[in-house]
């Protein structure tokens, strides 16, 4: 599998890679540079001979990558694609995994992972409406008895990982990303732990998974939860529908992180820290994309505005 042959196929490749061959090349710039100070950082290589690389220029390694984010083959499966052994496709994964990562951090789309740093993310939001939720993906079960219980989840009724999010009402995008968690710890111990504390005069929408969190400078919108033996009244119920109608924001930016399938399929990859790093770099390729695209639409709809007086 290649890119030339790929790319000349536009609706092929943006499935291939979750990228428009635009948004794409919007990207390839900041890979770029990121691979080259990573190349700089480790040493110039010896010329060396043998055969000739097939991951040759960067343009083939990012679409190398983005191809294993959006659909998770096994390395077996990647090698096979790309004429490369198991061996050489576990490499590129974890060698350009931490350069796509630096390169959307240049680009600022990667999501805050500290305390201070979300909340410098949020200030910056005019309208300062947000949403927090928790996602989950599934892992392989634990072989040791220990770790099977600490990530199983009663919910989901498997082993997963857990990550908080914490999205823009506005735009869905994604401006803070919590640690990531064992399955069976609760949202809102994961949300209590990270230490949040939003600008003044925010207001946070989360569903009854939070009761009781209350970060400081937050106003707080939940559904009221059933009270036992009883029934919720008609205003309590259209109160509950009308949150639900903000919080589907959140679960909408989910699924747009899911579409790349190594956040949403069973994960098999063993190396420590490297599921936190996926899920960071899904984060910062989902809000990514929303940005490449408003642009476009801003500068056709500026075009059309141009040409309108012509037009009439």
């Amino acid at each position: 599998m290649k890119y030339e042959e790929a790319r000349k196929k536009a609706r092929v490749f943006q499935q291939l890679t979750g990228l428009t061959t635009e948004e794409f090349d919007k990207l390839k710039g900041a890979f770029e540079a990121a691979y080259e100070e990573d190349e700089r950082q480790r040493g110039k290589p010896g010329s060396a001979a043998g055969r000739k690389a097939v991951l040759l220029t960067c343009q083939d390694k990012l679409f190398f990558l983005l191809f294993y984010l959006r659909h998770y083959p096994t390395q077996e499966v990647l090698g096979f694609l790309f004429g490369i052994s198991q061996g050489q496709a576990n490499h590129w994964i974890h060698r350009l995994t931490p350069i796509l990562n630096k390169a959307l951090a240049a680009a600022k789309e990667l999501p805050g992972r500290t305390a201070d740093e979300v909340k410098e993310r949020l200030r910056k939001c005019p309208e300062r409406a947000f949403i927090i939720d928790g996602t989950e993906r599934p892992i392989r079960r634990p072989q040791d008895g220990k770790r099977r219980r600490k990530d199983y989840s009663g919910k989901k009724k498997r082993h997963v990982k857990k990550n908080i999010v914490i999205t823009e009402k506005a735009t869905g995008k994604v401006l803070g990303l919590g640690m990531t968690q064992p399955g069976s710890k609760h949202d809102k111990a994961c949300a209590d732990a990270e230490g949040y504390s939003l600008p003044r005069g925010s207001s946070l929408v989360q569903d009854t998974g939070f009761q009781g969190y209350a970060p400081l400078g937050a106003s707080i919108e939940q559904p009221t939860k059933k009270p036992r033996g009883r029934e919720l009244s008609p205003e309590q119920k259209e109160e509950n529908r009308k949150i639900s109608s903000a919080r589907v924001g959140v679960e909408h930016s989910i699924g747009g992180i899911k579409v790349f399938h190594i956040a949403s399929t069973i994960f098999r990859n063993i190396k420590e820290g490297f599921a936190d790093l996926v899920m960071e770099t899904v984060c910062g390729l989902f809000n990514f994309v929303p940005v490449c695209r408003r642009k476009a639409k801003s500068t056709l709809d500026g075009f059309s505005h141009r040409l309108s007086p012509v037009m009439t």
